[in-house]
């Protein structure tokens, strides 16, 4: 199985004047110049080449705003890229208050639970009884013995600590999940993966879910490759993928890649960009995708 996260940037269909089109990877406000019209569709053009090129059996998506911004990617642009199909996809509505959900799209049947609902009491942990504890979702899914868990974590903004306690407070959160699910969560196979925001300087708050908890893949990355996002001088690995010790064991030699060739070239680094890419748009994304082949599963 290979698997692939990817935080999309801002995948939203819309519909001005009757006429559907996709939002380009882009924060801020809406544009709807001839200019913006033609690098929101380069954007996503470039966007599906990345998914297209990585051939993942199954996609886990950050910030698509819904189902049918998920369906009408895959079938205009994906497709048109010479994807083969990922006939199964689910994308449900979280907490985000701009409308950004987590998606799947898979090569095989699955069903997606969402934990969108869940309170901190529903956990036994403390937090505020009227908030719930995912700031997006926690999207839960099996394929065969194989249970992912897509996540995206609040943001190191505008208050870094309000944010860092929200993070973690969703890493403890992630873990309960996974202890109630398995009975013998070490030994069962699951993987945590998506945009988990957190900076990697100082106390990590997503350690409830790190060693010995879990294993952080991309440590097995080398140095200088462990980053999927940029600005400025600035590099960050935000996105991540933690897997079961029992599934780190099984697979030892799974290291995650990195595919920046969607990134703006103002990234930097050395791996060659998609031929349109430009120096800040278009681009697939402000985040590379991060894929990983588990051989057998």
């Amino acid at each position: 199985m290979r698997v692939l996260t990817f935080n999309v940037q801002n995948l939203r269909l819309r519909r001005p004047e009757g006429r559907e089109r996709l939002d380009g990877a882009r924060d801020g406000s809406d544009g709807d110049s001839a200019l913006d019209r033609a690098l929101d569709f380069a954007d996503r053009r470039l966007t599906a080449a990345v998914l297209a090129r990585a051939g993942a059996d199954v996609c886990a998506l950050q910030e698509v705003f819904d189902r049918d911004s998920l369906d009408y990617f895959h079938d205009h642009l994906l497709r048109g890229a010479g994807a083969a199909p990922w006939p199964w996809r689910a994308c449900l509505q979280g907490n985000d208050g701009a409308g950004r959900d987590l998606a799947l799209m898979a090569r095989r049947p699955f069903a997606a639970q969402s934990h969108a609902r869940l309170l901190a009491g529903d956990l036994g942990l403390e937090g505020r009884a009227d908030l719930p504890v995912f700031s997006r979702d926690l999207l839960a899914a099996d394929f065969g013995p194989l249970t992912l868990f897509v996540v995206h974590f609040k943001a190191p903004w505008p208050d870094p600590e309000a944010a860092w306690t929200r993070r973690h407070l969703e890493a403890q959160a992630v873990r309960r999940v996974i202890e109630r699910r398995f009975s013998d969560p070490a030994a069962a196979l699951w993987l945590v993966l998506g945009d988990f925001n957190d900076p990697p300087e100082g106390a990590r708050a997503v350690a409830p879910i790190l060693d010995p908890f879990g294993v952080d893949l991309t440590q097995r990355m080398p140095e200088g490759e462990r980053w999927t996002w940029a600005e400025g001088e600035r590099r960050g690995c935000p996105d991540a993928m933690i897997a079961s010790p029992a599934l780190a064991a099984r697979f030892p030699q799974a290291v995650p890649q990195a595919i920046r060739a969607g990134l703006a070239r103002s990234a930097g680094g050395t791996q060659p960009r998609l031929p349109d890419v430009g120096d800040d748009r278009p681009h697939a994304s402000d985040h590379a995708a991060l894929l990983l082949d588990l051989p057998g599963l």
